[in-house]
């Protein structure tokens, strides 16, 4: 088993039944969830959206490696309506996005897959529910623990758990 650590978010439609629904389908194709986070709700990051979107790190025990766990990913991203991908930073409103945070304390740098996702340590949407799930995961790269990397965070935007 390895374990990977994915985040989950979204802006577009039914976005909390849209993240239930990612969940669901990741326990049932990539593997066992053992934990996961709070819901925040964040401003759109690198872009103006008039949506707010909501985020949920999952921690989840898979057989899978990392190729095939991203393309499992994008399958779901697909099922639940996702069209495009984000390329060359240009962001966009969208109903699904799946990203691999960590594959354990691999380094991956390939075309199609960067892990550790390259702006985790920027983003305070990203951190702040990865700090509640793993506050002392170091990230393999930086070197720093999590709980670390969000309080010397830039990232002046906010970011709060959100209640429905």
């Amino acid at each position: 088993m390895h374990q990977t650590v994915l985040l989950l978010g979204g802006n577009l439609e039914q976005v909390h039944e849209n993240l239930i629904k990612a969940s669901e389908l990741i326990e049932t194709e990539l593997g066992d969830i053992v934990s996961r986070s709070a819901f925040y709700e964040s401003l759109a990051w690198g872009f103006d959206s008039q949506d707010n979107f909501l985020n949920q790190v999952l921690i989840l025990n898979t057989l899978l490696n990392p190729f095939e766990l991203l393309s499992k990913a994008q399958n779901i991203e697909k099922q639940l309506g996702r069209i495009t991908k984000s390329n060359h930073n240009v962001y966009e409103s969208r109903i699904i996005d799946i990203d691999i945070l960590f594959y354990e304390n691999q380094i991956i740098d390939t075309i199609e897959l960067k892990v550790p996702h390259p702006s985790l340590h920027k983003r305070r949407f990203t951190l702040t529910p990865l700090n509640e799930v793993l506050p002392n995961f170091i990230h393999p790269v930086i070197k720093q623990p999590i709980h670390v990397l969000l309080s010397e965070l830039e990232d002046t935007s906010w970011c709060k758990q959100w209640i429905q």
